[in-house]
């Protein structure tokens, strides 16, 4: 999936000269925590967050430091947070370096880059102009639907052959399995040397397709001693 299939279309800016306030009542009023900040030309010069809104003259929450800790941060640190705290504009409270992306840009990478840089948001842009935004709550919605196109009946065989593929996918798969499959209830046979291993093939099964039910005969043989744990079939 690509940003373009997920990504809100309908984007709500501001411009750096409206005033933190007009922001703040903006992101409460649709229930935002963030605003892509655009120029007169629509081009994207920033993001405007709750985050950066906390610490705020108004509301008591400047950040305050021993003497000796700001003769270390020095006065252009002092001077900067001064402005984020005490500034009117968005202008002086915006983040500048803003990460963005296009609208081909693959859903894994865009996820990647959330959890890189910390962020809940990362507008879409075509050249510089904001064609949308990608939220956790997009990525949300996209799991709902994909669960959904999911919910379909499969045959049987495909059921297996489905399974069987995804399983020798992943390097963690054991060596020695199989799998039957009845009216859409996956029977798992097999020897795993690991018991996370179940929980990896259970996830794995349940995202299949048609499966509507698991049962797990696997059993677990500790290497080291050779103890065999046989599955809980309770």
């Amino acid at each position: 999936m690509q940003a373009q299939d997920v990504m809100s279309r309908e984007v709500v800016t501001v411009t750096p000269d409206d005033t933190v306030a007009q922001a703040a009542r903006l992101m409460l009023q649709r229930k935002f925590s963030g605003l892509p900040v655009v120029d007169a030309s629509g081009s994207l010069v920033g993001m405007v967050t709750e985050g950066d809104l906390l610490r705020r003259a108004e509301t008591g929450t400047v950040r305050r430091r021993p003497r000796w800790l700001e003769f270390i941060a020095g006065p252009g640190r002092l001077a900067a947070e001064y402005t984020r705290s005490a500034g009117k504009f968005v202008k002086e409270v915006m983040t500048h370096n803003v990460q963005a992306v296009n609208e081909d840009t693959e859903l894994a990478d865009i996820v990647d880059l959330m959890e890189r840089r910390h962020i809940k948001r990362v507008p879409v842009t075509k050249g510089d102009r904001v064609v949308g935004i990608i939220t956790r709550q997009n990525l949300v919605r996209a799991l709902v639907r994909t669960s959904r196109a999911k919910a379909q009946t499969t045959d049987d065989d495909t059921i297996r052959d489905r399974v069987l593929a995804a399983l020798k996918e992943q390097p963690w798969a054991p060596l020695m399995f199989n799998v039957i499959v009845t009216n859409g209830n996956v029977k798992l046979l097999g020897t795993i040397l690991d018991g996370r291993q179940r929980d990896a093939i259970r996830a794995l099964v349940e995202n299949v397709p048609g499966v509507k039910n698991i049962e797990d005969e696997l059993v677990w043989i500790e290497p080291m001693s050779g103890t065999v744990i046989e599955p809980n079939t309770a």
